[in-house]
């Protein structure tokens, strides 16, 4: 039966998990969105998961719990889900679905986006440069993040991963210029206290009113989880492309993302893949980080940051190991700094931020950046093999210059790489420790840097 701007089903075969299989359809397409309403009247929404052979498969947003087979009705919209985009959804905070949060009124809508977007053309795409201060001296100095890159961060369950996502949320910034920065914040799968101290965060040191935040709760449906990333990177375009502004997406976690598309796919009863994931995660992921990037004729940019935990500290899992594929490079946390109490904990030596040349160096950072991050990656290298080395022979059996290599390492690791939580540093501060680092080295060993960059900055100690 048809009814005001769409047709109805009431025919229900099946319910499986999120999913319902409504019976006798005619005329649905793929990812239409569908209005379930229960026998009691309450309305639900959902979205056409597979169509053929008068049936349609229909993936609940708000799940399945107490719905029937009988008296459940299907009404099938004839549109695609979209977000209600303006520029007024800055300083807002909404759920995983884009649904206010804050107790205030819709924002006043600009247009109706489809939360799937469209493929940038890859002609179309802009090559990415310029540097995004984040004031976390780890990446702005040795793992720079550029405008339009997407670089990922790779933690373990327990660590600091959410305080370092809050830190880049307030303090990313770009400098040098007047142009409008902006930060979307998706929270996938989090439990209530952490997303307070995300909302908490960022009302808290002003930085709200030019963000824009998507909590999807641990107790909200896995179904909802397959959705916030989408909706959140639509604002972000819209704010990007249509508004000119430099934005920065985070997305955390990543993980629960692809949790929640192995119960949907298992409710479908498809072929699994590796540990149980669908073999469409590589595909479905790129289509979520693949919507980072500059568009030619734009002035916008979308940056990304997806932080994911790997299961079991495992680099090798497929999320961390697909996500490796797509990304720019990735920041990986690790385990052993987090147990000495350094914040934040990036194990250097596994990081890597493959487009970092194309944004430092004269005019953006300094024409010293790249060297001296080179000569402190290759000195910190040096000073974890001495390390093993002392664990076997003893520190009496190391040579002088070993001893220097040790005490660079533990200053690199306590100067350096540890900062406070509000700390916000600059470049200019960043280089300045970096150069104190390698400054407990003698000029000598300082292989990787021009002399007259060491005539400039070394400082002996």
């Amino acid at each position: 039966m048809t009814s005001k701007g769409g047709v109805q089903y009431s025919k229900i075969a099946e319910i499986k998990g999120p999913l319902v299989v409504v019976d006798d359809v005619e005329n649905a397409a793929f990812d239409e969105l569908v209005e379930i309403e229960t026998t009691s009247g309450e309305k639900r929404l959902g979205k056409v998961l597979e169509v053929g052979h008068g049936k349609a498969i229909i993936q609940v947003f708000e799940g399945t719990t107490g719905l029937s087979i009988a008296g459940t009705k299907a009404k099938f919209v004839g549109k695609v889900m979209e977000m209600p985009v303006s520029k007024q959804v800055l300083g807002r905070v909404f759920d995983g679905l884009g649904r206010p949060k804050d107790g205030l009124p819709d924002p006043i809508v600009d247009k109706f986006l489809d939360i799937n977007g469209a493929p940038m053309n890859p002609e179309q795409r802009e090559y990415p440069r310029e540097f995004i201060q984040t004031g976390v001296s780890v990446i702005d100095g040795m793992l720079t993040l550029v405008r339009g890159q997407k670089l990922p961060i790779f933690s373990g369950s327990g660590m600091s991963h959410n305080i370092l996502a809050a830190q880049i949320a307030r303090q990313a910034s770009v400098v040098g210029t007047g142009d409008e920065f902006a930060v979307v914040f998706a929270a996938i799968g989090v439990q209530y206290s952490e997303a307070e101290y995300f909302r908490r965060s960022l009302e808290e040191s002003g930085a709200l009113k030019r963000s824009v935040l998507f909590l999807n709760l641990a107790d909200d449906p896995a179904i909802e989880r397959i959705i916030t990333p989408r909706v959140a990177l639509t604002v972000a375009e819209y704010l990007a492309y249509d508004v000119g502004m430099h934005v920065l997406v985070i997305l955390t976690d990543m993980t629960n993302y692809a949790e929640a598309l192995r119960e949907i796919s298992a409710a479908r009863e498809e072929v699994p893949g590796r540990k149980g994931y669908p073999g469409y995660l590589y595909t479905d992921l790129s289509t979520i980080y693949e919507r980072a990037g500059r568009l030619k004729g734009k002035k916008g940019s979308v940056t990304q940051m997806a932080i994911l935990t790997m299961p079991s500290d495992d680099i090798t899992h497929p999320i961390p190991d697909l996500t490796g594929y797509i990304t720019e490079g990735q920041i990986v946390l690790g385990r052993d700094l987090f147990r000495k109490g350094i914040y934040p904990p990036v194990n250097i030596l596994m990081s890597l931020s493959r487009i970092m040349k194309d944004g430092i160096g004269e005019g953006q950072t300094r024409a010293d950046h790249q060297e001296i991050s080179n000569q402190n990656y290759d000195a910190y290298s040096r000073a974890q093999e001495v390390r093993a080395l002392a664990g076997i022979v003893g520190k009496a059996g190391l040579a002088d210059i070993d001893l220097k290599y040790l005490d660079f390492g533990d200053d690199f690791e306590n100067n350096f790489l540890s900062q406070d939580i509000d700390e916000n540093r600059t470049i200019e501060e960043t280089l300045g420790t970096l150069w104190k680092s390698v400054s407990l080295l003698p000029k000598n060993e300082l292989i990787k840097v021009k002399d007259k960059y060491v005539e400039q900055y070394y400082k002996e100690q």
